[in-house]
């Protein structure tokens, strides 16, 4: 399976940015979906900010990001996105796609240990 993230840059606050994940080797509608960012620093983890499942009916978010962003996915372009709105400086952090293949419940509400297979990131950057 091969992710490969785009989109990211550099906004202002308040601004908005669409993620994409390309996928290749596997279908879309056949896992769970997840999003997850990290942000610069030492010792700072790796944090969920969505999934989706594979019907692409169902989403979760954190409180962090929830009414802001929104995960999508679509099946002709083998495609998953984050849609991300109002970004905070604190939004500032390099973004993952990941990839549950077997659609454990685990991944599905944001347990990155369940996801098996990650992009190489996408840089988002929120300055004043």
């Amino acid at each position: 399976v091969q992710l490969v993230e785009s989109g990211g840059g550099l906004v202002q606050v308040g601004a908005s940015l669409r993620l994409s994940c390309a996928v290749s080797g596997l279908t879309v509608s056949s896992a769970n979906w997840g999003w997850f960012r990290q942000a610069p620093g030492p010792g700072m983890v790796r944090e969920f900010v969505a999934s989706i499942n594979g019907r692409g009916d169902t989403t979760y978010y954190p409180d962090s990001v929830k009414g802001r962003f929104t995960i999508s996915s679509d099946n002709a372009k083998n495609t998953v996105y984050l849609q991300m709105n109002s970004l905070k400086i604190e939004d500032t952090a390099v973004y993952y796609c990941a990839v549950d293949s077997f659609e454990n419940s685990g991944s599905f509400y944001g347990d990155k240990d369940w996801y098996h297979d990650w992009g190489q990131g996408t840089q988002v950057t929120v300055r004043l």
